[in-house]
């Protein structure tokens, strides 16, 4: 039986999860970078704790899955047994600090584009190319040659239960991820004020669909023998293993795919499906909610800030494979140790890149 049938369901579907996406996200305003400025200036945690409901929702949901056996965690990119720790720190230390500069994270540019900003399109194009670099180009051979070079080999994996193994322990890997996302649902739902009802919407609707990611690309997407290589495969997806919601690396597929449309070997893929789904969904939001704002730069220091913050994503969301969704929510739902370096060092960044801007306006800049 031909593989075209589940592949084709695979990206309808990736569409569909990026539509929803797009539209909770402008719905809720759930913003990464929004969260990490609110605390900071406003000392308001509301968008903060809207993401911790995200990532609890995504980490109970996907050991569900994983221990009913409908996906296995270990086939990701995230729980490989090389912990290329610089490359996370580096790398979300890039992303975060240029998100804050783009006025957004990676989604928050798919987003802004369909609500009508010119410079989100600009963003996505200059974070597209320049990933792309990171990943097949001249920067790859930095990335690879220098940052990849420095890690921690572990044999065991990298997931925070084979972690605690290492010490002695041997804690049960769904145990671990419900003491995990427990603890993180705790912590949303007891402090007080309590969330609004958009922040718990849209944290807990994130949340779900990077769990439903897991499922169609792990799940409906498996083949344990595709006709045309005769070896198992996941369906639709660029990595060549199970795919979540992430969209750094999706960009630049997204603008590989456009200049080479004419090429028959290349097909839409989960993670480009997604991407677009997002521009869509957000669109439909902001026409229905009549937010539809047509954007665009500033001055010269307005247009060189998101151009800087475009390459530093760009850069920085390739080497520490993810973006604050793709390793802040989709990769800490595996309880990898890479993605928890990659979502601490990308808060960093924004909070240097915040601190940056305040001095900048001290010192007339």
């Amino acid at each position: 039986m031909s593989s075209a049938g589940p592949a084709t369901t695979v990206v309808w579907l990736a569409l569909a999860i990026g539509m929803v996406f797009g539209a909770v996200a402008g719905r809720t305003r759930f913003c990464t970078m929004g969260a990490v400025a609110d605390i900071v200036n406003l000392g308001d945690w509301g968008r903060m704790r809207m993401w911790l409901l995200a990532i609890a929702v995504a980490i109970l949901g996907t050991a569900t899955l994983d221990a009913a056996g409908f996906i296995d965690v270990d086939r990701s990119i995230y729980r490989g047994t090389s912990l290329n720790w610089l490359s996370h720190l580096t790398g979300g230390l890039c992303f975060g600090f240029g998100m804050v500069l783009a006025s957004g994270c990676a989604a928050r540019t798919l987003g802004r584009i369909g609500a009508g900003s010119v410079k989100a399109l600009v963003v996505f194009l200059v974070l597209g190319l320049v990933a792309y670099m990171t990943m097949r180009g001249v920067l790859a051979v930095f990335r690879v040659n220098v940052l990849d070079t420095v890690a921690l080999h572990l044999p065991g994996g990298q997931g925070l239960p084979e972690l605690i193994a290492s010490i002695g322990l041997t804690p049960q890997p769904a145990l671990c991820a419900w003491f995990v996302g427990c603890g993180l649902l705790a912590i949303v739902v007891l402090i007080r004020p309590r969330l609004a009802s958009d922040q718990f919407l849209g944290g807990a609707a994130v949340g779900a669909l990077v769990v439903s990611g897991w499922y169609v690309s792990g799940y409906l997407g498996y083949v344990a023998e595709d006709p045309e290589t005769l070896q198992e495969a996941f369906l639709a997806t660029n990595s060549g293993r199970m795919e979540s919601l992430t969209f750094v690396a999706p960009q630049a597929y997204t603008l590989e795919l456009l200049l080479l449309w004419s090429d028959s070997t290349r097909r839409v893929t989960f993670a480009i499906a997604s991407t677009l789904g997002v521009v869509v969904g957000s669109l439909g939001q902001a026409l229905l909610a009549g937010s539809f704002r047509w954007e665009g730069f500033r001055d010269l220091e307005d247009t060189t800030n998101h151009l800087v913050g475009a390459v530093l994503m760009g850069f920085g969301g390739v080497v520490a494979m993810g973006c604050t969704i793709g390793q802040g929510i989709t990769g800490v739902s595996t309880l990898a140790a890479g993605s928890f370096l990659s979502l601490f060092a990308i808060i960093a960044g924004a909070r240097l890149a915040i601190g940056y801007q305040y001095w900048r306006a001290e010192h007339g800049g």
